[in-house]
């Protein structure tokens, strides 16, 4: 099933989003004069909205229905073009600040197509239904997971339109390790997001898992990272992205200065750069999936360039782009591609992901293997 449809688009949203101002302006609703020359269009103007876009001009303040702007997507060919109803984007908006709606659950896909835990967030109703990570998801309501692509089936397990709510329920078909399998029925809840997760374990060993790059990621990394370890794997596999500021200061952790990437906005190239001062010689793996998206590749980009870091697990999602909000005059928000991102090297991600340094092979356990391949890396004294 192809990554177009709305809902599989809105489950990408924790995307790159570029920029605090960005953010702020869509919480304000300073996108633009609804008034201003140029931005209202008429119920029957989408076609020239195209040729605005084309121009590269802001749609902000435009009066667009939701079919006009989903139009407005399709017609400029835009894969990760979104609409959100007022209410969407303040959820989603509210995602970013660290809370969400859900169940407490995260997914990822293998290189064999199975669709399984990566996460369960402790005290959330998945947790309390006893999903553990590495249960593979067989459906989600009447629709076999592997056959959905994994946004989707973080959409669905989020709600559709009309479950978005708290209390509104989602039925799973789960098997566990053993080979049993169960139906389970959790209720959605507003949860704290808890993006990182410290496990101290053997030997100075640090794992450090980012589930996605919300507000406060990188001081969370940057505490886990202090005092005495001798090996750091920063598990990224699920992580749907989120704040390119957070990803880039993640980064900048385990780099002593130097470039982490740049990204093109509307034809203009920024770049992206890591102060000095940074952990350079703790040994580290990155771990990744298919489930590892978007700000989490620009991230496992710059630190493989940058030779800081192996790279192992499964081939990246592939989203390398930038996507930017623009208000419309009913305070519905359309957010639209405005460009690309790029590591070091001048690799994008787009379409193709990034390609781990060791692949997990098969049925493998990812987790095990970062733990070999760090060992084989020494540790630092």
């Amino acid at each position: 099933m192809p990554e177009t449809p709305r809902r599989a688009r809105q489950a990408a949203t924790l995307s790159l989003v570029f920029g605090a101002v960005l953010l702020a302006g869509a919480a304000a609703g300073g996108w633009g004069d609804s008034d201003a020359p140029g931005r209202r269009l008429s119920a029957d103007a989408a076609p020239a909205a195209v040729a605005t876009l084309a121009a590269g001009q802001d749609p902000a303040g435009a009066a667009l229905s939701e079919q006009q702007a989903e139009h407005l997507i399709g017609a400029n060919g835009d894969r990760w073009g979104a609409y959100y109803s007022a209410q969407e984007y303040a959820e989603f908006s509210q995602g970013l600040d660290g809370r969400y709606l859900g169940v407490g659950l995260s997914v990822g896909r293998g290189q064999d197509g199975v669709t399984a835990v990566s996460q369960v967030q402790p005290g959330g109703p998945a947790a309390e239904a006893g999903i553990a990570a590495g249960d593979r998801l067989l459906r989600i309501g009447a629709d076999q997971a592997d056959r959905l692509p994994v946004t989707e089936v973080v959409a669905r397990l989020r709600g559709r339109e009309g479950e978005r709510q708290v209390g509104s329920e989602v039925v799973l078909a789960v098997q566990r390790a053993d080979g049993e399998v169960r139906e389970v029925r959790l209720r959605r809840a507003l949860l704290d997001s808890q993006q990182v997760a410290v496990e101290r374990l053997d030997r100075g060993v640090v794992r450090i898992a980012v589930r996605a790059f919300t507000s406060g990621v990188a001081e969370q990394v940057r505490a886990a990272l202090r005092g005495p370890h001798a090996g750091v794997v920063l598990d990224l596999r699920g992580n749907s992205g989120g704040l390119v500021e957070e990803a880039a200061g993640t980064a900048a952790a385990f780099l002593d200065g130097g470039p982490i990437g740049s990204y093109q906005e509307r034809g203009e190239t920024r770049e992206l750069t890591a102060p000095a001062g940074g952990d350079q010689r703790t040994p580290l793996v990155v771990l990744v999936d298919g489930g590892t998206m978007s700000a989490a590749e620009l991230l496992t980009g710059a630190l493989q360039d940058r030779s800081r870091a192996v790279v192992v697990g499964a081939r990246t999602f592939g989203k390398g782009t930038v996507q930017q909000p623009s208000r419309l005059a009913d305070g519905a928000v359309l957010e639209l591609t405005v460009g690309r991102y790029f590591t070091p090297s001048g690799r994008s991600p787009e379409g193709g992901g990034l390609t781990p340094d060791v692949p997990a092979a098969g049925t493998e356990d990812a987790g095990a293997l970062a733990l070999r391949v760090l060992a084989g890396l020494g540790t630092r004294t």
